[in-house]
């Protein structure tokens, strides 16, 4: 970079443009050169932050903002990513006081007002966050994210009317798919229909939460079909007035109007008091449990406890970071006597099993499960799962299985605040991190109840 007589500004452009166009590597190299020629250039700490985080390397991106915020301290837009940063390191008061410098700085920036509710939130600030969000929403008032977050923040406190009409304006969010191809048909308004098409719009874990809905619709429609991922196949067709379902867009037949799955609460006006909950409304399919039955029994010890477990969910989720953990951290859990744990868990963080030492058995299925209909035959079969918050924690909770679910400190919206049970589910007990990123004490308390359990 000596070499070159280009200023700073023109290195850091270059290397913007590498990082859009998906070259990291490149964009990476460029940073390294120009901040070792001019280390007080702030910008390029910034942006090589930004890229650190990008790629998944936490303390690089902390220090680089830090290094950002000391060389310019009134800089707005640097408190508010070192903010983030915090925040995704579980360090909240750190992250609420650099959320707090950005909007002094800046107290006409929007995204300013809106980091700081998101960091109030998972702070558990709830009254805070949602001022902060109102402030937001003031200086934009059409921006989609701000409506979003209020609207978590309206349902995690129960308050479901306003609640459900900010969370329409998930689909303006700019990382949002879109909902289905270009059509002249209108957005159900919850009138009787002709032919009504559902869709299933968000994860797997809300279309099984939603699909209690589903019987209730078809009582307004003659004829009643449901877009959705193959995976969601099992749990669809089990609900009663579902004519077909589909999972690709050429296979679509004729409809009169839509719905998005996780828009039914808002057209039923749902309240705490009026959740639909015809418990359960999933069933395993008797066959696949006797064969899971079977295979299970080769693999367990006579007389012991069968206990479902999984401690990840999906790692591209938003808020995976904040609602996993690892295998180890289930080690209290692991040292009950008498317990056979039979892991569920899917994807990467099978790979953990390799390195358990516990006291208990664990049976690893994953690599066996095939499909939804696999999962629900292994749960009629155990004792309880423990989970975090995950797709298993509904579908336990819709077959009326007993589930223990792990939350962390910020839970979704669906989760409420304070409280053990879920109205959603009946046979949920929830335990709940007593401060950001310490799964210990969640851990603590499934153990003992489990080791009560055992005593009764």
């Amino acid at each position: 970079m000596s070499e070159d007589v280009r200023p700073p500004q023109a290195w850091l452009a270059e290397a913007i443009a590498h990082e859009e166009a998906g070259r990291l590597d490149e964009a990476e190299r460029l940073l390294e050169q120009l901040i070792a020629a001019a280390p007080k250039y702030h910008p390029a700490l910034l942006q090589a932050g930004v890229l650190a985080f990008k790629r998944g390397r936490k303390p690089a991106s902390l220090d680089l903002f830090q290094r950002a915020v000391a060389l310019a301290p009134d800089n707005a837009v640097y408190h508010r990513n070192l903010a983030e940063m915090y925040r995704a390191l579980a360090r909240l008061d750190e992250a609420v006081h650099h959320g707090r410098r950005a909007v002094e700085l800046s107290p006409n920036d929007q995204l300013s007002h809106y980091n700081l509710g998101v960091i109030l939130y998972d702070n558990m600030e709830i009254a805070e966050a949602r001022a902060a969000i109102r402030r937001a929403m003031a200086i934009d008032p059409t921006m989609p994210a701000a409506h979003f977050e209020l609207a978590e923040s309206l349902l995690v406190t129960g308050e479901f009317a306003e609640g459900w009409e900010e969370y329409e304006w998930r689909f303006k969010m700019p990382t949002a798919p879109q909902l289905l191809p270009p059509t002249d048909r209108p957005h159900w308004d919850g009138k009787p229909v002709d032919t009504l098409m559902l869709i299933g719009d968000q994860g797997f874990g809300d279309t099984i939460q939603f699909a209690r809905y589903i019987p209730r619709v078809a009582e307004r429609c003659r004829e009643l079909i449901v877009a959705c991922s193959e995976e969601m196949f099992p749990i669809v067709r089990q609900q009663p007035g579902v004519k077909r379902y589909f999972d690709r867009w050429e296979q679509a037949p004729e409809f009169a109007a839509y719905c998005p799955l996780s828009g039914l609460p808002r057209l039923f006006g749902t309240n705490l008091e009026t959740i639909p909950a015809p418990i359960p409304y999933l069933h395993a399919d008797p066959a696949r449990t006797a064969r899971w039955r079977e295979r299970i029994e080769t693999l367990t010890p006579d007389g012991y406890r069968r206990i479902g477990l999984v401690w990840a969910g999906r790692p591209t989720h938003g808020n995976d970071f904040n609602r996993s953990m690892k295998l180890s951290d289930l080690a209290p859990l692991t040292a009950l006597p008498g317990v056979a744990f039979v892991s569920l868990q899917m994807g990467e963080a099978q790979g953990q099993i390799g390195g358990y030492f516990g006291r208990a058995p664990l049976i690893n299925l994953g690599p066996e499960i095939r499909d939804f209909e696999d999962t629900m035959a292994i749960l009629d079969i155990l004792e309880r799962v423990v989970t975090v918050d995950t797709s298993v924690a509904h579908l336990a909770g819709a077959m009326d299985k007993p589930v223990s679910i792990m939350l962390p400190f910020a839970p979704e919206w669906r989760w409420l605040l304070d409280r053990s049970d879920s109205p959603w589910y009946p046979s949920v007990t929830l335990f709940r991190q007593t401060s950001a990123g310490r799964w210990a004490d969640p851990v603590a308390a499934v153990a003992r109840s489990l080791g009560s359990a055992a005593t009764v």
